[in-house]
């Protein structure tokens, strides 16, 4: 197997801790990005692997890293857009943002947008962590896409994992052709620290005792599908632009479908962290 340069974030806890180890002792150079300084640093000490902080809550941050990660690497093979979560109360970021979107949408849509040259010229794979709450709860109303009128950690969350879905679909059909691959998927519901800080009844799924008799699925169970994307080859081991639950293209919310509504949700992000959308 080719050793590849592989950028993961969200790697500090979680399914990204374990996909990270994983990723490292198969071979491949892991940069991790987490928003805790001390976990981030701690995994990194342990596996001797680079790593940078940012919050996902403050794009200031994320521009900061891309400026990083650019100079530290001019050949990023595979990005993995990990990190996110699901929150309690309707809460704006310094930006001025619902939190769950900017967090699992709007941050590393900028991200990969600010990394996209190197991308290209990697010929690199951006994965995509979504979630079966793309199906569940989701419906985006691209005249909404703050939940002004209809928010619920829910509903935030299934549209923003929805939105990671159509983020993908829409940087394959704009970019695919100069060599960039583009996939999202579900890990499964995985036993980690995930919903620890939301009122959403998810909470009491993932943080009680309730899912251990239910069977969640350990970080590494969980990390399976995620290191199969980085390491497999687009076009031969998973097809690109499509939406994997166990390592099998599934159905996911309608709207996913929908080319219109992916083309104008880039636009709408483009426009909200200021960058041209001039690509076709």
């Amino acid at each position: 197997m080719a050793e590849k340069t592989i950028v993961l974030t969200g790697a500090s806890d979680g399914i990204g801790a374990a996909a990270s180890r994983k990723l490292v002792a198969d071979g491949h150079t892991v940069v991790l990005v987490g928003r805790s300084v001390e976990k981030t640093a701690a995994l990194a000490g342990e596996l001797g692997a680079e790593h940078f902080t940012a919050d996902f809550a403050d794009l200031s941050q994320v521009r900061a890293l891309a400026d990083e990660l650019k100079r530290a690497h001019p050949r990023i093979d595979v990005l993995v857009n990990n990190a996110g979560g699901i929150f309690g109360d309707r809460t704006r970021t310094v930006d001025g943002f619902e939190k769950t979107l900017q967090v699992n949408h709007l941050a590393p849509f900028l991200l990969t947008n600010l990394l996209l040259d190197t991308l290209i010229a990697s010929r690199a794979s951006v994965v995509n962590t979504s979630s079966a709450a793309a199906r569940l709860f989701g419906s985006i109303d691209i005249d909404d896409l703050n939940n002004e009128r209809d928010y619920s950690p829910n509903k935030a969350y299934g549209d923003a994992k929805l939105s990671n879905i159509l983020f993908t679909k829409e940087l394959e059909r704009r970019f695919g052709r100069d060599g960039l691959s583009a996939v999202a998927f579900h890990p499964g519901i995985v036993r980690t620290s995930f919903a620890s800080d939301t009122t959403s009844l998810m909470r009491f799924l993932y943080q009680t005792p309730l899912g251990r008799l239910l069977g969640l699925l350990s970080p590494e169970q969980g990390a399976q599908p995620l290191v199969w994307l980085a390491e497999g080859e687009p076009g031969t081991d998973w097809m690109p632009r499509e939406y994997y639950e166990k390592q099998r293209v599934a159905m996911t919310n309608p709207q996913a479908f929908d080319e219109q509504l992916a083309a104008e949700l880039w636009r709408r992000s483009a426009e909200y962290v200021g960058l041209p959308d001039d690509a076709g």
